[in-house]
């Protein structure tokens, strides 16, 4: 069986495959954002046409393997509020690292510990990882309190390793063992 996105429903949260009627909302609520892209290692985007073509891509990795990709549905309102994915998985270690963004109307109300905890009990109970890693612009603290709220042990800085709309940054890191998993 082909290992992929599947979709997660938390108390909140829907988290599943974009779709091509996603792009208006990805972009008005956190594409468009200067504010939510300031860490990101994308540009912020200029038009819906954008979110359209990165959506293009998003849609075809689906048919590739160990492809993680899900949107962030809130259930409240079935708005697009964000995204959380694989960015990069390492076979040899069994390792996923994670990237996400969130629109910042939903920043400081647990909306990302809740998708990130969703998608580590998804990861390591559905697919077998063994170990999950995210890193943040140590400028960008609250993004590594998401990490700490969901049980990853800070591992170090690595000086001058990253790259985002702000320039070259050092990287915080942070990881979640299987054997450190408490279901």
């Amino acid at each position: 069986m082909t290992k992929n996105t599947r979709t997660i429903e938390t108390d909140r949260l829907i988290l599943r495959r974009f779709d091509k009627n996603d792009a208006e909302e990805m972009f008005n609520n956190y594409l468009s954002s200067d504010k939510v892209t300031k860490y990101m290692t994308f540009p912020t985007y200029k038009s819906v046409k954008e979110a359209e073509s990165y959506l293009d891509f998003v849609i075809s990795e689906y048919q590739k393997d160990r492809t993680y990709r899900w949107c962030i549905v809130l259930k409240e309102t079935n708005q697009v509020i964000g995204a959380i994915d694989v960015v990069s998985f390492n076979e040899a270690l069994n390792e996923a690292t994670i990237g996400y963004c969130l629109s910042d109307k939903y920043w400081h109300k647990g909306i990302m510990s809740e998708a990130f905890s969703a998608v580590i009990k998804y990861l390591f109970e559905e697919e077998n990882v063994n170990r999950i890693q995210a890193t943040h612009d140590v400028k960008n603290p609250n993004s590594g309190k998401v990490m700490q709220k969901c049980s990853l042990k800070f591992e170090g800085i690595h000086r001058q390793a990253g790259i985002n709309n702000t320039g070259i940054c050092d990287s915080a890191y942070y990881a979640i063992l299987r054997e450190d998993y408490v279901k």
